[in-house]
């Protein structure tokens, strides 16, 4: 685990009981439930609406809602999360992912609340998860999906949070960074496998590093390639080679019109 991811991980432990303190887990899966009850609130299929923007010919869209990164400071100053959800659904956007990471990314819950309220589309919520209290409380603010990132977790952890996630009626997206990740999330169940192109030590970016996996990963499995799609000649280089699913946030963020910048990237 990278120093940066370690330092995360152990903020998000300290957050995790915090709000076991204010509200337990039992109140916290009540509502997770009662969510799923609720027209407007139950999931909406994060999957499918990724396979079926593929199924049609066209790339299936992750577009990221993000205000800052503990790498590149504040991304977007005028951050409407509203706007922005309506903005990328309009230009043709798979789902949305929103970051609500407090301490180093400045998210919170609401925003995740008011994109998703803004839109019809399904919503990741991007966060580190580790704790099953985690999977109840993105289903309770109305995710659709949730984040599993391998570097962060033992095996058995991610078995555990990805079944409290199926039992919701979440989608899962996997996150790996290399050869020896990539193998422990082909022990999962879900079909969605992202290969981060960052690498968390240097952070630095290529996209070599979806490139070098690629044959290693099922035909079964839905692939999504992360961060440094920057320009046509990217989204071009990753069709050429089978890969259709797309998570992008930086590029976008710091564009005046993030759904048109997505239009453009994906013309």
């Amino acid at each position: 685990m990278s120093d940066i991811l370690e330092k995360i991980v152990a903020t998000k432990k300290i957050e995790i009981a915090r709000n076991l303190k204010q509200l337990s887990l039992a109140n916290q899966r009540d509502q997770a439930e009662s969510n799923n009850q609720d027209a407007k609130l139950k999931p909406r299929g994060f999957i499918r609406s990724i396979e079926q923007k593929i199924a049609s010919g066209k790339a299936g869209v992750i577009t990221e809602i993000k205000k800052a990164s503990p790498s590149k400071g504040i991304l977007r100053e005028n951050f409407i999360p509203s706007e922005i959800a309506q903005s990328y659904e309009k230009h043709g956007a798979a789902c949305l992912s929103v970051l609500t990471d407090v301490d180093y990314f400045q998210g919170c819950n609401d925003y995740l609340q008011q994109a998703r309220a803004a839109c019809s589309i399904p919503v990741l919520r991007k966060d580190f998860t580790i704790d099953p209290y985690q999977i109840y409380e993105a289903r309770a603010i109305g995710a659709d999906a949730i984040l599993l990132i391998v570097a962060c977790l033992e095996l058995n952890q991610m078995k555990e949070l990805e079944s409290c996630a199926h039992e919701l009626g979440l989608d899962v997206l996997v996150e790996v960074h290399n050869a020896k990740e990539l193998d422990q999330a082909l022990e999962l169940n879900t079909p969605l496998l992202g290969i981060n192109n960052r690498n968390l030590k240097t952070f630095e970016v290529t996209l070599q590093t979806t490139l070098s996996l690629l044959s290693s990963v099922p035909s079964n499995k839905t692939l999504v390639t992360e961060s440094g799609i920057i320009n046509r000649a990217d989204v071009q280089l990753m069709r050429d080679n089978k890969v259709n699913a797309f998570l992008v946030g930086e590029a976008f963020m710091r564009s005046p019109n993030p759904g048109a910048a997505l239009s453009d990237l994906f013309a």
